[in-house]
This record gives structure tokens, C-alpha cells and sequence, in this order.
């Protein structure tokens, strides 16, 4: 490693050079971006350089240097070449060899965009930006035509991984599930709503992981099948499951993970119940459900609830039917204590994932397939809390229900692998 002195020499070299080059494009009346600007001049050079410097290590000598007189392979001219990379289109001269086995590596063959551009390429598609904005955005800023074909092909590089992501070992035992879904609009014919359900998972370090995406369907037999899919991936046993009242999900619950408890999401239930009331009756009805959601008991609850009915069935008896549908998969939940209930009665947690993957979506508009539509939702999924501080805050917050769990499901939950937990998206 250099020592402090060589390192300090080499940043104040760093540092005149910088100011020097600065100084030169500005009496020069030089540009530094935009074509032709000095920051696109550097990376010819220092492109071009790379290209000596390995046509030389190729070749065993020099440029110019008599070693290389009749021995062999020796260099055959250049080639023009324009590559698209983060200062805009850059066209640069590639070394050749008489015997053309040069495979150049900073600039591979046929290679006509740097890794940069198709990261900027990735993070315009996952913030929702179609193809044709992410070319005119290009052609604006960089001065690059890169055709909706090219983004496509960029694009369609996150496929691999992807599949590599929703086929990865999972834990084998959580403490909650909870499951969601967003709809995005497909081009099938005509334009129609379809669900994109997404698994988040609660792991014992008090993380979220997010297990994988899957496309349409309904009904106990596809429950079953994206459950048996988690399990054969290493779940061997989750203590809940929290969704929103998914159809032949809890059957398909039982016959996985027979010793899990399956929960409807409360503040759905809630939402839910305001659809079929006037506007001005929603904070007296939300006053009134309250004291259902809270009870310290499942009698109470059952109390409070007739109360309900007394003073709102005969107005808005949908809401009353709304709840006793629902009325076996909402009150597991009661006979927990407050900790187990502020992490399970509500999907905040996967909510807020679902907010970004709505905005991305909605951008987008509708897709042409469903799996065009997996991959933005994936791809908005790779982008989530890039920081780490939303997660952070989420794992701070765990260490009280974690407790409440470890003594709920007594011998269920394995202790905790460390105590510096970090999110998995996971990517």
C-alpha cells in the first residue's frame, strides 16, 4: 500500500492536472461536456490508451520497438470506431493485428456502449420512463442516438437475472408474509387489468425480503402452486400470512404451512368499508370499527361489533356482510399482544414497496405482455431504498416484536444469525 506521502504527492499531482486542463479548455474556449467537450477528449485518450496498452501486452512489445521487427504478429493500422458512453458518443481508433486474434477488453468487438450507459439506461426504465423518452432523454442531454430497439436490448439483460433472483434459496422459516398485489394494464387485444402479486417477507434479523413477483391468476390452486414454489426454495414453515382477503389463499395456507395463521390486512378491511359509506358518515363509522380492531379480546371484539351493527347495519348493512366474511381471518390477530399486532394487522410494509412500483408502472402505461410487465416491476423492485436508511429504520424497530414472536411461537423461530442486519430486495 503507498505511504501517506506518496499518496498525498499523488493527489496534489491529481489535483495541478485537473486545474490545468480546466484552464486550457477554458482559454481555448473549450467546452467541458457536450460534443466535442473536453471531458468527451479525455475519454478518447484515455480510451485510446487503454487500447495501446493492451494491444502491447498482446503483442509482447512496444510500439515502434525493433523487437517486434519479423517476429511474428505485429499491429496492422486501426480501425474507426464511434462507442456510446456517459459524456455522449465518442469516436475512438481500435489497434488491429496482422493475425487478428487482438481481443480487446476495455472496448470488446462489436461492444458500441460502455457498462455506464446501460446503467443509465436500467435506472431510466425502472423510474417508468418508456423507450422513446429514455432515447429523446439521450439524444437531449448526451447528443447519442440510441435506437428503442438498442434500450430494448439493454433492457432485456435484467431477464437472466431476474429468473436467477425468483429461483434463489430462501430462509427456511419466517415470521411474516404478507402478500399484495399491484395491477398493470396489458395490451392483449384490448387494454385490461391484471395482477402482479408480490410476496415481501418479515425475516427473524427483522429485515424485509422480497421473495418474488407472479403474474395473474386466482383461486386455491394457484395459491397453492406460488406457495409450494417458495417452499420447495427452503420455506419450510412461516408463522402468518398477511393479505387482503385473496381468494383460496387460506386454503392454500393450511395445506403448505399447516401450523401458519392466516390474516387478513385490518386497514384494508377498513378502506374497504368506507367504499360502501356516504363521505360525512367515515370518520363516525371509523370511531365506531375502532374499538372492534383494538379489543384485547376476541369476545370483546364480538361485542363491539354487534354494537356496530346495532348503530350502522340497517344503513349500510354491505359493510356488516363485508365484515363477517372476513371475520375468521381477522381476528387471529387479537390474541397476540400489541408488538405481534402493530407488525401484522396492516400491509404498510409491502404498501410502500407498492407505491414505487405503482409509479413506475403508471408511467409506463400499459405493456404489450405480461412479461414485459414482470420485468419493469422488477427492475422498479432493483432500485428500492438504494440508501439503506428506510430499511434500517424497519430492522431498529424489530427487536421488541422479535421478543413477542420468540415467546408466541415458542421453538418455531430460530434465533437471530446477527445482530448488523441488512435488507435483501434481495438482489
Amino acid at each position: 500500500m503507498p505511504s501517506p506521502q506518496v499518496r498525498s504527492l499523488a493527489k496534489a499531482v491529481d489535483d495541478q492536472l485537473s486545474d490545468e486542463l480546466v484552464h486550457r479548455a477554458q482559454a481555448e474556449g473549450l467546452q467541458l461536456t457536450g460534443e466535442g467537450g473536453l471531458l468527451q477528449q479525455l475519454t478518447k485518450r484515455l480510451l485510446e490508451s487503454a487500447l495501446e496498452g493492451e494491444i502491447t501486452d498482446h503483442l509482447g512489445y512496444d510500439k515502434h520497438d525493433p523487437v517486434g521487427k519479423n517476429g511474428g504478429n505485429s499491429r496492422n493500422g486501426k480501425r474507426s470506431k464511434t462507442v456510446l458512453t456517459d459524456v455522449g458518443p465518442v469516436e475512438i481508433s481500435v489497434p488491429r493485428d496482422r493475425e487478428g486474434s487482438f481481443e480487446p477488453q476495455i472496448v470488446k468487438k462489436r461492444q458500441r456502449r460502455l457498462t455506464g450507459v446501460d446503467e443509465m439506461v436500467l435506472s431510466l426504465s425502472a423510474r417508468g420512463l418508456t423507450h422513446g423518452e429514455i432515447s429523446a432523454h439521450l439524444a437531449e442531454v448526451y447528443g447519442a442516438e440510441v435506437s428503442k430497439t438498442t434500450i430494448s436490448t439493454i433492457t432485456d439483460k435484467v431477464l437472466e437475472s431476474m429468473h436467477e433472483w425468483q429461483s434463489r434459496p430462501l430462509d427456511s422459516v419466517y415470521p411474516v408474509l404478507f402478500i399484495d398485489c399491484v395491477h398493470v394494464k396489458l395490451r392483449d387485444g384490448k387494454v385490461a387489468n391484471r395482477p402482479i402479486y408480490v410476496v415481501l417477507a418479515v425475516t427473524v434479523e427483522g429485515t424485509r425480503e422480497i421473495l418474488g413477483l407472479w403474474a395473474g391468476g386466482e383461486g386455491a390452486k394457484y395459491w397453492l402452486q406460488v406457495l409450494t414454489e417458495i417452499k420447495n426454495r427452503g420455506t419450510e414453515d412461516v408463522c402468518m400470512v398477511v393479505s387482503d382477503g385473496l381468494k383460496g389463499l387460506p386454503d392454500a395456507i393450511e395445506t403448505v404451512w399447516p401450523q401458519a395463521i392466516t390474516q387478513t390486512c385490518v386497514v384494508h378491511l377498513i378502506r374497504a368499508s368506507f367504499r360502501y359509506a356516504a363521505r360525512q358518515d367515515w370518520d363516525k363509522i371509523a370511531r365506531v370499527l375502532k374499538p372492534v380492531y383494538t379489543a384485547a379480546t376476541q369476545d370483546i371484539a364480538e361485542e363491539k361489533f354487534l354494537e356496530f351493527c346495532e348503530s350502522w347495519g340497517t344503513k349500510y348493512p354491505a359493510i356488516v356482510k363485508l365484515w363477517e366474511n372476513a371475520w375468521a381471518e381477522f381476528v387471529p390477530f387479537l390474541q397476540f399482544d400489541r408488538e405481534i399486532r402493530r407488525v401484522v394487522c396492516t400491509i404498510n410494509a409491502i404498501e410502500s414497496v407498492n407505491a414505487r412500483i405503482r409509479k413506475a408502472v403508471r408511467a409506463r402505461g400499459h405493456f404489450p405482455t405480461e412479461g414485459a410487465a414482470l420485468k419493469r416491476v422488477y427492475m422498479a423492485l432493483m432500485s428500492l431504498d438504494p440508501t439503506g436508511k428506510g430499511r434500517r429504520r424497519w430492522t431498529m424497530r424489530w427487536k421488541a416484536p422479535l421478543n413477542a414472536f420468540q415467546i408466541a411461537f415458542d421453538g418455531r423461530l430460530p434465533p437471530p444469525t446477527s445482530d448488523n442486519s441488512t435488507t435483501r430486495i434481495s438482489r
